[in-house]
């Protein structure tokens, strides 16, 4: 698998490119006291001031470096969206692919949960959750988690339901084999490809959202994220007051690094599907 990934990033270019920028944003994850001049929180400069050599993205309302406030909240804003994206990866695994296998009364009843949460509305469902639990990144990682399995369990099952007749998973049956190692041992090595697709899939959902939730005011605007920059930028009128580096860095910052999940999503669709793998055109003469 490792081979074959690394074939398809270097074979393409977005792929490169997904994966250059998921490198950058995980260094400056976790190291980010070698890239920011300043402490994120320190009120030390003169308010509002323009992009310069020290500040390349100028100060906040209070004097705060922006540039440091964007680099250091990098850390907290990667770990949330792995953590939801890994959890709910983990539950939408765990429902999918066991409706597909058990079939029968057990399907149905997942099915039924499943089609449950895809048609309730995300976003009017977000802030009522958010309403009722206290601003901050556990409450933000349970809200966003419960609404983030339903699709891609979905997506599980089908997989599932093609892969539950198939000769090696009947002679595990014949052989007694326990259903939870079927499913784990069986099952779901055959859909590593899909796995890894949804999950970086999921991670273009949660970095987003998790934005948009902060955005709204329903996180904490004391903790550093980029959701929260946003907040405060939205809250101090930065674009009115000719500090618009203070609200449009945080937002670049979010489609950067959901557009390189995207991209490294590329390479392992080719993996997973190889009619998307592009035809390398040999060298040499054409045939007469």
């Amino acid at each position: 698998m490792q081979r074959r990934f690394l074939r398809a990033v270097l074979g393409s270019r977005k792929a490169t490119v997904g994966v250059a920028i998921l490198t950058l944003v995980g260094f400056m994850a976790a190291f980010p006291g070698l890239i920011a001049p300043d402490d994120p929180h320190a009120i030390i400069y003169p308010p509002n001031q323009g992009p310069s050599l020290h500040h390349l993205l100028g100060t906040t309302q209070l004097g705060q470096d922006v540039f440091s406030q964007l680099v250091w909240s990098t850390r907290l804003t990667l770990f949330v969206t792995l953590v939801v994206t890994s959890i709910a990866t983990v539950i939408s695994m765990i429902i999918g692919v066991t409706a597909a296998y058990a079939g029968g009364v057990t399907d149905r009843a997942l099915t039924v949960l499943i089609d449950v949460f895809l048609i309730l509305p995300v976003l009017p469902l977000l802030i009522l959750l958010a309403a009722y639990l206290s601003p901050g990144v556990t409450s933000l990682v349970i809200v966003l988690t419960i609404t983030s399995w339903a699709f891609q369990a979905r997506q599980l099952r089908a997989q599932g339901l093609s892969v539950r007749n198939r000769d090696f998973l009947v002679a595990a049956r014949a052989r007694g084999e326990r259903g939870s190692y079927i499913v784990f041992a069986e099952i779901l090595p055959t859909m590593t490809s899909l796995l890894v697709a949804s999950f970086l899939a999921l991670a273009v959902f949660e970095v987003g959202f998790a934005a948009s939730l902060q955005f709204l005011g329903l996180g904490n605007s004391g903790e550093l994220m980029w959701g929260t920059m946003l907040y405060n930028a939205q809250q101090a009128a930065a674009l009115e007051s000719g500090n618009p580096y203070w609200a449009l860095a945080p937002g670049v910052a979010v489609a950067v690094l959901g557009a390189g999940f995207a991209l490294v999503n590329y390479a392992f669709d080719e993996i997973g599907n190889p009619a998307l793998r592009p035809v390398r055109r040999r060298r040499g003469r054409a045939p007469a």
